[in-house]
């Protein structure tokens, strides 16, 4: 046998042994690895060798090394043995139809074996890519992800190809953003429901319909092309300044005040076309305080049959959301 040969299947030997270790877990994830000189001594080879091994391992992504400090195993490793974690990230948890989202994903997970591990972003771009890097470092075998603003320009792209680069599979919920519309997604045909929700009123003979609807999620703007779509088919005139647009940081309340002032300016409107349920308790709230019956004197509907429909002895017509049946599979592309 050559020296070179011989070279070749020392280095080869250590960098399988080292691989083996990790990926068995005998060095986890952030161990610090010996040093060139214990690796040396104890596999008795020279520490050019060892250094060639360490580097052909660097370059596949097992190790790094930082300077003045060692070698340690990569944070990739933790995603390398099955962990039954699923991570699911909305943009809230606790109110309004999460819940129930939330439960129907936890039964289809809990049924195949998995865990969830929950996040919430309160629809926050900072606080989503604060939960993915947080995802990165933990094990996770996949996530199931609700954009914040999703018809906002993504700036953490790179956490999102760091997850494809780790193999974790992801699949966005109840929106997506518009540069990553190949990627799995599970959403609601929003256009459809803006379409049958506004038509619904036109065919019980209202002309002056005001649409309320969110600016800065895709969903908001698939809705306000299906009222669009419906007024167009139905040859009325489509007014801008009878479209009220809010933002995540102003939903509470931006579209009270909005048609407070409409109604005090005397605005013609015969009924109210709302982005969801949320919205839709508003609108009627400042409409009643400005003297208004609902819906004798103004119709208004909602988006997402929430238990708000129902409140208080009101039934708010409205379009239903399939809720705990959103992700019957959490890795196929659907639309509802």
């Amino acid at each position: 046998m050559g020296t070179n040969e011989g070279k070749q299947l020392k280095y080869f030997q250590l960098m399988e042994d080292l691989k083996a270790k990790i990926l068995t877990g005998e060095i986890q994830a952030g161990d610090k690895l010996p040093s060139e000189n214990e690796l040396s001594a104890q596999y008795k080879i020279s520490r050019q060798t060892v250094r060639k091994a360490l580097s052909m391992l660097q370059n596949a992504g097992y190790i790094y090394a930082e300077h003045g400090r060692g070698t340690f195993c990569s944070e990739m490793m933790r995603h390398v043995q099955p962990s039954k974690n699923i991570a699911v990230v909305t943009t809230y948890l606790s109110d309004y139809i999460f819940p129930r989202v939330i439960q129907g994903i936890d039964d289809v997970l809990t049924g195949a074996g998995y865990s969830i591990i929950l996040k919430n972003t309160k629809n926050s771009r900072t606080r989503e890519a604060e939960c993915l890097q947080d995802l990165l470092n933990k094990g996770v075998d996949g996530a199931i992800i609700e954009p914040s603003k999703s018809q906002i320009f993504c700036r953490h792209m790179n956490l999102y190809e760091q997850l494809e680069k780790l193999h974790i599979p992801y699949v966005f919920i109840q929106g997506c953003f518009p540069k990553m519309s190949d990627k799995p997604h599970v959403l609601m045909n929003d256009c459809l429901g803006g379409y049958m929700i506004t038509k619904y009123l036109i065919d019980r003979g209202h002309k002056d319909i005001v649409g309320v609807f969110k600016a800065d999620d895709m969903q908001g703007q698939n809705r306000h092309k299906g009222y669009v779509k419906a007024l167009q088919e139905a040859g009325m005139l489509y007014d801008p300044d009878k479209v009220v647009w809010f933002h995540t940081e102003d939903r509470r309340i931006h579209p009270y005040e909005t048609i407070r002032s409409m109604v005090a300016e005397k605005k013609s409107m015969d009924a109210v076309v709302c982005y969801n349920d949320q919205t839709a308790q508003q609108v009627i709230r400042a409409l009643q305080e400005e003297g208004l019956r609902i819906p004798e004197d103004i119709s208004v509907t909602g988006y997402d049959n929430s238990s708000l429909a129902n409140r208080e002895g009101l039934r708010l017509t409205t379009i239903d959301h399939p809720q705990e049946k959103l992700v019957t599979n959490p890795y196929e592309k659907n639309n509802l």
